[in-house]
């Protein structure tokens, strides 16, 4: 992926939070959708980390810039593309969306934190594509159970063997 060279590091910024708003919504999103407690708390946990990296970029961009005004713009700039979420999109197609989205996060803050001109900002950045990487992993995982078991997030208590018996001594 290639960072537009002309960005300047508080418009990458600025995308930055755009991002991790829009990964928040998509978590939220879901959550009204799933049924499932376990992936509840998944998703849950995940909006929390995206709300999380929001706070830290804005107080980045306060440090960074003071004075500035954060201007989050309304779609972000490539190579993060904004996604409505379609109501009649499948929990897996949403999902498969989030995994995309992660990944786009993890080699935006990649290439990104290489144009900021401190060390700060380039740890913050570094640590922030560490995170979506984790993220990406949480939901392939999840991706692999809903491709194998498509109503896994439709029941409050998934058992996978709940049509299984015993049989002998």
């Amino acid at each position: 992926m290639s960072l537009n060279a002309t960005l300047k590091p508080s418009e990458i910024l600025a995308i930055a939070v755009k991002a991790e708003i829009d990964a928040a919504s998509i978590y939220i999103g879901l959550q009204g959708r799933v049924k499932n407690e376990v992936l509840l708390q998944k998703l849950k946990f995940l909006a929390h980390e995206e709300e999380r990296h929001r706070a830290m970029l804005e107080r980045l961009f306060a440090d960074r810039f003071p004075g500035q005004e954060l201007k989050v713009p309304d779609r972000p700039d490539l190579p993060l593309k904004s996604v409505p979420i379609d109501e009649k999109s499948s929990v897996l197609d949403l999902f498969k969306l989030a995994l995309q989205k992660e990944k786009q996060a993890e080699d935006f803050y990649k290439d990104s934190r290489k144009t900021m001109e401190d060390e700060q900002s380039r740890k913050i950045l570094d640590y922030l594509g560490r995170v979506e990487r984790s993220h990406y992993f949480i939901i392939k995982s999840e991706i692999d159970l809903l491709q194998k078991f498509p109503d896994y997030y439709n029941v409050e208590d998934f058992h996978v063997a709940q049509d299984l018996f015993h049989v002998g001594p």
